[in-house]
């Protein structure tokens, strides 16, 4: 298999702020931490070649030594594998690519945004496994997708504020693949790309592995930065821009309709097309969001990303894109080179969920205002110095630290088998280590009991010390 080597200066990036002066862990142990951190949430893909010792060395101004023993470990844990003159390649344990059920019982994941599937899901397959049968006499081969999902995703939009039809609308497996087919249907290796700074990881992974250039816009305390925008789009030229404006992620905020006027009025003037996911788009808690952008202004070249994962489940892998008739048309043909369409009986599935959504959605968006609410009171009352804005939708907080620890913290919770989502997982070179993005998804008792195992790693790092309580006399 071959490799890709990852530069020393691009990995020096990737660690952040890795070193705890202060503490008692050896600083090879500490740069061993964080090196299977950054293997184990993908942001040093497997196969990638590591500089060598020396060169590592130098640009993490540390000993020979430590690199040595800091990669020793990794190889004796399975993250590595070495040979003599080849320099270190990242791998994957055994036990880890195949979780036994002890492992998975143990580990607490909070660096996915998920939530478990309803019982709406089991139904949607049971009328799905029924009405299958009339398909079973053609081929099942559709670049484009059911005719009568189509038709339901086009009325959702139209109910919206954006009049579609079913001609307008592809069926993909997922958000994400249908930006990595927009990508290989409109870019070429070197395009930029413009992305908010922060922003969704695997739209970042998908440009990069289109060979793109992301440039992040970086979102201000609140809202978008319109101006920054169309100066970078005026600077750079690029090729397309992705946003999320639906409870973004990681930051949660929603794009108010002023703006999206703006952010496509931009578009139209300098003939770039905007990429909009709209994953997110169905989990809101007060209000629901102003129509699409595309909606916005007719003359902007608008294409949607849609996605089943967060509104019904992730495991149905089934997303849609929305853009005109004819840009559709290009993307079927694109779609040649990448599969044939996508499962028939995920998109029975999906058809009867959006059918039915009605009947299930707002008992999931309340039971999310609930563990938001319960989330909120635990990090306010375990994490005093935690800053964080109020979720209007979505599924969690973008935390703020007071001090650039998210990896360190990190690397220490996974020593204690609970994966956290690090703030340079949103960002571009290293950037954000001193954000968290914490999931509310959890059920309150588990949250709580997550929390707490978190709370002495977070108080021995940031040495503060921990309250004592005092009886009342």
């Amino acid at each position: 298999m071959s490799s890709r080597r990852f530069g020393s200066q691009s990995l020096v990036r990737l660690l952040g702020h890795w070193q705890q002066t202060a503490s008692r862990t050896p600083l090879w142990r500490q740069l061993a931490d964080a090196l299977r951190l950054v293997i184990l949430d993908g942001r040093l893909a497997l196969s990638t070649r590591l500089p060598g010792e020396r060169e590592l060395a130098s640009a993490l101004n540390v000993s020979r030594t430590t690199i040595s023993s800091a990669l020793a470990h990794l190889r004796d844990e399975g993250y590595l594998e070495s040979r003599h003159g080849s320099g270190s390649r990242v791998i994957l344990p055994d036990t880890r690519a195949v979780p036994t059920l002890s492992a998975a019982s143990t580990a607490l994941d909070l660096s996915t945004a998920a939530l478990n599937a309803g019982p709406e899901i089991h139904q949607a397959y049971t009328h799905a496994l029924t009405t299958i049968t009339q398909h079973l006499s053609l081929t099942g081969y559709d670049r484009l997708g059911l005719p009568a999902l189509r038709e339901a995703i086009a009325a959702r939009y139209t109910a919206r504020g954006l009049p579609t039809r079913a001609d307008e609308v592809m069926v993909v497996n997922g958000a994400v693949s249908g930006f990595a087919l927009v990508l290989r249907m409109m870019t070429g290796p070197g395009d930029r790309v413009v992305v908010d700074h922060p922003t969704y990881p695997l739209a970042i992974a998908a440009i990069q592995g289109a060979l793109c250039r992301p440039v992040g816009v970086s979102l201000p305390q609140t809202g978008w930065d319109t101006d920054g925008f169309a100066a970078t789009v005026a600077q750079t030229a690029p090729r397309l821009a992705y946003l999320m404006p639906d409870f973004h992620n990681p930051t949660g905020r929603c794009m108010d309709a002023p703006t999206r006027q703006a952010i496509t009025d931009i578009a139209a003037r300098t003939r770039t097309t905007l990429v909009v996911d709209e994953t997110m788009v169905d989990l809101w808690f007060d209000a629901p969001p102003p129509p699409p952008l595309a909606a916005f202004n007719p003359d902007a070249a608008v294409i949607t990303l849609g996605s089943a994962g967060k509104s019904f489940w992730g495991g149905l892998r089934l997303g849609w894109i929305r853009a005109s008739s004819r840009t559709i048309a290009t993307l079927a043909q694109t779609r040649d080179t990448l599969d044939l369409g996508s499962p028939l009986l995920e998109q029975l599935a999906t058809l009867w969920l959006i059918e039915n959504s009605g009947t299930f959605l707002p008992a999931r968006r309340k039971m999310l205002v609930e563990r938001r609410n319960r989330c909120s009171e635990l990090l306010r009352e375990h994490f005093p110095d935690w800053r964080f804005q109020e979720a209007e939708g979505g599924l969690s907080y973008w935390v703020e630290l007071p001090g650039m620890l998210a990896t360190q913290l990190a690397a220490r919770a996974e020593t204690q088998e609970i994966n956290l989502g690090t703030g340079t997982r949103f960002g571009l070179s290293g950037a954000f280590d001193r954000y968290l993005r914490m999931p509310f998804t959890l059920e309150p008792a588990e949250m709580e009991s997550v929390l707490l195992r978190i709370k002495p790693l977070w108080l021995a790092l940031n040495k503060t010390p921990a309250p004592v309580k005092r009886s009342i006399i």
